[in-house]
């Protein structure tokens, strides 16, 4: 073929490449037209994978693929997110992300990945309600008690975190500023060893999920002294908010939210955004949810984007504050 006629067939294969993005898309002309990877780059066990779990049940007949959970931990998050932002946007991989995807560019100065431009969002899931625990040996029955304790004792209190820059971390770093404390971080690796330190008093305190903690104040071996979201959490509802407790405001929770590769066509978003507020309408959905310390979500794609992008900009604010380097 040469001359005109090439150039004729040239053009005309790249509109068809402009109007059909995906091969197997165009094929198909159906979403999906094969198995799915839904990516969570944390450990298996952890507590976001009863989310990723329940994200594939009661899929109707109209999907008519297999949804497949792939693990892939690593680098605080980075590697299972940066798989997700560099795969096809197709639609047949997504990424289930949690508070953390938005505080890591306040922590790195290397992103591999935008997380607001290398994203379509697709939905909010669940929120994991945080609570304030401290050891029961802290002369602390409040919060207001225990900022009291802080001011008198500057540098002397330590608080735990699962990390270096994690969500944990950040929500600790804004008690001290919204308390105007001086209280000292230890960073461990992974909740239980965080809150293992506060049980043995080698830490004064922590902030993480209430599943997590729960049957440890239960026992006696932590205090409760608030909630760190905006409610009171459905597994202690007797036990205050920060912001009831004298820092109005305060509201820190990490939540979990589907996203895929930006790009990805608005028929894959849409379908998985009714699956997910489909789900959460659901009795049993909303009391398997529950029972492990969760709050149902749900809204639309834009809904969750703003979430992201105010997420982003808030914990750059507190990791200033905080005097924290990026790595």
């Amino acid at each position: 073929m040469k001359g005109p006629a090439r150039h004729a067939a040239l053009m005309l294969a790249s509109i068809t490449s402009l109007l059909c993005p995906s091969g197997s898309w165009a094929q198909s002309g159906t979403y999906p037209s094969r198995p799915i990877r839904l990516v969570v780059p944390y450990p298996p066990g952890g507590a976001i994978d009863p989310i990723a779990r329940m994200l594939i049940q009661r899929m109707d007949e109209s999907w008519n693929q297999p949804v497949v959970i792939d693990n892939k931990p690593g680098a605080g998050t980075l590697i299972g997110t940066d798989f997700v932002a560099k795969s096809a946007p197709d639609g047949h991989t997504l990424g289930l992300v949690a508070t953390s995807f938005t505080v890591l560019p306040s922590v790195h100065v290397k992103m591999p990945f935008d997380p607001v431009k290398d994203f379509a969002p697709i939905g909010l899931v669940a929120y994991i309600p945080l609570m304030l625990v401290v050891n029961p040996q802290v002369p602390a029955q409040s919060v207001t008690e225990l900022i009291e304790l802080a001011k008198a004792k500057p540098g002397q209190l330590y608080f735990s975190s699962v990390g270096n820059g994690t969500s944990q971390h950040l929500a600790g770093e804004l008690f001290k500023s919204m308390a105007g404390v001086n209280i000292v971080h230890i960073p461990y690796k992974g909740s239980g060893p965080s809150t293992m330190s506060v049980v043995g008093g080698e830490t004064s305190m922590t902030i993480d999920t209430v599943f997590l903690m729960a049957p440890l104040i239960k026992a006696g071996k932590l205090r409760a002294l608030a909630s760190a979201g905006a409610r009171r959490a459905p597994l202690a509802p007797d036990v205050p908010t920060l912001a009831e407790s004298g820092l109005p405001g305060y509201d820190v929770a990490t939540w979990v939210g589907l996203l895929a590769p930006a790009g990805t066509p608005s028929e894959a978003i849409q379908k998985w955004n009714h699956h997910i507020n489909r789900l959460l309408q659901i009795p049993e959905m909303r009391a398997q949810q529950m029972s492990q310390g969760m709050q149902p979500a749900g809204g639309t794609p834009e809904q969750f984007g703003d979430l992201i992008r105010s997420e982003v900009t808030r914990w750059g604010k507190v990791a200033r504050q905080a005097g924290l380097a990026p790595d």
